[in-house]
């Protein structure tokens, strides 16, 4: 009764964590407007100092690219978090990336999603910064983008995020 009356309901909270080496940079420092204005959603971005990607969250995975070069996990607590390396790098076809999961495979925080070649994108995307963006935005009470940086794959937290109930 009383937690009717005063809501004590605790807030949903989640962190999410680097799934890459590298320098941690604003979303709206991704020279594509579709990430930097933020048309997919709120995020961040990491300039990757290493090949690897690994689960920024405890959730499964929804989405996984034919060409492995992006990637959505659904979070336990109801985040979309889509993970795009690089840009341009759909015209890569696949080339020099490796999954390590599929659609529909649990993960846990620092699992080992895809595994890619940093010297191939350097050589043939756009740019290696790589979105990390949460695309459905509009479950966001609250969000606090980590200004650390660098941050260090599957430890350093990103962004912390409040839910709307």
């Amino acid at each position: 009764m009383f937690k009717k009356l005063f809501g004590s309901k605790q807030a949903k909270a989640e962190t999410i964590i680097a799934p890459l080496q590298g320098r941690l940079v604003s979303i709206e420092e991704v020279p594509d407007p579709t990430f930097s204005e933020k048309m997919l959603g709120e995020g961040v971005a990491i300039i990757p100092e290493m090949g690897k990607v690994v689960s920024p969250v405890n959730g499964e995975v929804i989405q996984l690219f034919p060409t492995k070069h992006a990637i959505g996990i659904h979070s336990e607590k109801g985040l979309e978090i889509l993970i795009h390396i690089g840009l341009e790098t759909v015209a890569m076809k696949g080339e020099g990336f490796i999954s390590h999961v599929k659609v529909g495979d649990k993960v846990k925080a620092g699992d080992l999603l895809i595994e890619f070649s940093l010297e191939l994108v350097k050589e043939r995307a756009a740019h290696t910064i790589t979105p990390v963006v949460i695309t459905n935005s509009e479950k966001i009470k609250k969000l606090d983008v980590e200004s650390q940086s660098p941050v260090t794959i599957g430890n350093s937290p990103i962004m912390k995020v409040e839910l709307k109930d």
